[in-house]
């Protein structure tokens, strides 16, 4: 859970920071939260078990130095938060998440404008505690 939870925050800090997504996968609302599907199906044989070894992602999926600087700021600000205190931070009130999320709807899109106009209104907005920088 908590490689799903960082891979969604670190496409919304750079949806939100540059208006460009990180990832070009499709992120959807389940009842635990935001998941990429892709991601999910690569990690789920591992169940609540750590993740060991690569996953594999195409050759061209090559991260640039703002991307890795994203993923690098991010993983050291929630790097440290377990998957259920990822997925509370992801389904708190007003997050795109509980903007989208239908209670016994599965496979719902949160489309990347909501998802960037949530973490562009921290970045810019909210006396936010735990915020990437630009």
């Amino acid at each position: 859970m908590q490689i799903l939870k960082l891979v969604y925050i670190a496409h919304g800090w750079r949806l939100g920071l540059y208006g460009k997504p990180l990832i070009k996968d499709e992120v959807q609302a389940w009842q635990y939260g935001p998941v990429i599907p892709r991601l999910y199906n690569a990690m789920r044989h591992f169940r609540s078990s750590p993740v060991v070894g690569p996953l594999s992602a195409p050759s061209s999926d090559t991260l640039n130095k703002n991307e890795k600087s994203i993923v690098e700021q991010v993983y050291n600000i929630y790097g440290d938060m377990s998957g259920p205190a990822l997925s509370r931070l992801t389904h708190a009130p007003g997050t795109p998440w509980d903007m989208t999320y239908e209670d016994g709807e599965f496979g719902v899109e949160i489309p990347n404008d909501i998802i960037e106009d949530h973490y562009e209104r921290l970045a810019f907005f909210d006396d936010h505690p735990r915020q990437v920088r630009p």
